[in-house]
């Protein structure tokens, strides 16, 4: 059975939004480097740059297997970047939160990515970048139910 126009459309978007996380990944890989980081581990980093989460809560937080987190999560802990806490809720599960070393690790590498936003953005119109947000963000909504 072919695609239906809007089946063929949304075909289109996912070609390109995976292309595009490629782009985005070696960004963040590039990034990322001068703080000893990769994208993977800074994805993780700024999920527990403000609040202290279970490894668990990050996963579903970024769309990631837990498994894959917990890997991240272990090296962040063993290089003193992330620690662990005990959690209130949860007895097996604890907290992860970013050290003094990982905050400032975190802080190296938002700092790059304002500049590189601030250049990618300034060629792009910021109206359309609002509508391209709302759309991939129902796209995401209506793919996590599907």
């Amino acid at each position: 059975m072919p695609h239906t126009p809007a089946g063929a459309a949304f075909t289109d978007l996912v070609l390109e939004v995976l292309r595009l996380n490629g782009l985005l990944t070696a960004a963040g890989d590039r990034l990322s480097a001068p703080a000893g980081q990769t994208s993977g581990r800074w994805q993780v980093m700024g999920c527990i740059d403000d609040t202290p989460r279970t490894v668990a809560a990050v996963a579903r937080l970024m769309g990631l297997t837990r498994q894959s987190v917990q890997r991240t999560a272990d090296l962040l802990v063993a290089e003193g970047l992330a620690e662990t806490l005990p959690n209130p809720e949860h007895k097996r599960a604890h907290l992860l939160r970013l050290t003094l070393e990982g905050q400032r690790a975190l802080t190296t590498i938002e700092t790059a990515q304002y500049e590189w936003a601030n250049g990618i953005g300034a060629g792009l119109d910021e109206q359309e970048l609002q509508v391209a947000l709302s759309v991939l963000a129902r796209v995401t909504q209506a793919v996590g139910k599907g």
